[in-house]
């Protein structure tokens, strides 16, 4: 029997239509408009495309937005003003930075910049740990994603055997710890699994939900997974192209082996990767209610 495919675009659509009404009714209410820049520093192909795909989401879910293109040799420190701007002005409630930065800007300076409040990446080392102690914050989007299409789709985790593959500060580390916290799409024991994990696949086979974030492709086989496993794949993977000069993706997973012996699988594309933008709207109006007294 074939696994049931677990659609983020699916998912994200149901959410957007969610997040647009509510946009709707905090301008109605209560003349509040979420406010969203989008810093892109160069021509980075991949960011313009990623910052191109936030900025029409938003604008499509009725928000203020602007988006910022800098310069690739901006200076670190211009940059920092910049983001100190957008920190001051009350129509913005988010700011995100398109990542990754030329080499002579520091990462990490930059995330430290944007106010924790502004933070809707929810990278910041403030909200990082708001996160960890199961405070209210900005959740990470692609593990907030991850959350929300367990949840949605039923898939119980409580008390369920959780593997993650990848220890990413962006992926990893946050969705590891989300899944063990006492919350909705929580209360599972996790184990975490890296490069230096010895003999995956006996840590892989116990997975009642197996989340996979090594961007290596196909790295987990199907003889790696136990039957009735839920599978999310995180990877995008690039391994060719068609003859007319599309990309083909895939992900971290083997899709066609694993999704006849899986529950559940998310494809790729369509799988996470619809997730993260939406959440990002979704922290971008959370941001809005908060400055606004709303929530």
């Amino acid at each position: 029997m074939s696994a049931k495919i677990i659609s983020g675009t699916e998912i994200a659509k149901q959410i957007r239509e969610e997040l647009k009404q509510e946009v709707q009714e905090m301008k109605e209410k209560h003349g509040v408009t979420p406010g969203l820049v989008t810093i892109l520093v160069g021509e980075n192909p991949a960011s313009v495309s990623y910052v191109t795909a936030k900025q029409k989401t938003a604008h499509d879910l009725g928000f203020y937005s602007v988006q910022d293109n800098q310069p690739e040799d901006i200076s670190e420190e211009e940059l920092l003003n910049l983001i100190d701007k957008y920190n001051k002005d009350p129509k913005i409630h988010g700011i995100l930075v398109q990542l990754p930065l030329p080499k002579h800007i520091d990462e990490t300076k930059v995330i430290n910049a944007i106010d924790p409040d502004k933070d809707v990446d929810g990278f910041h080392p403030v909200n990082v740990g708001r996160m960890v102690i199961g405070e209210r914050c900005f959740l990470p989007c692609t593990p907030h994603g991850i959350l929300e299409m367990l949840i949605r789709t039923g898939v119980e985790t409580s008390g369920a055997e959780v593997v993650v593959v990848g220890r990413s500060n962006i992926v990893g580390k946050p969705i590891a710890n989300l899944m063990l916290q006492k919350r909705e799409g929580g209360n599972a024991t996790v184990t975490v699994c890296h490069t230096r994990t010895k003999d995956m696949a006996f840590h892989t086979r116990r997975a009642d939900i197996l989340i996979v974030a090594a961007g290596r492709p196909k790295v987990i086989t199907a003889d790696m997974v136990k039957e009735g496993v839920v599978v999310i794949d995180v990877g995008v993977n690039r391994i060719g192209k068609t003859p007319e000069g599309k990309a083909i993706l895939c992900g971290d997973v083997d899709f066609d082996g694993i999704k006849e012996k899986a529950a559940a699988i998310t494809p790729v594309p369509g799988g996470v990767g619809p997730m993260t933008i939406t959440m990002l709207m979704k922290n971008t109006v959370q941001a809005a209610k908060q400055f606004a007294g709303l929530a």
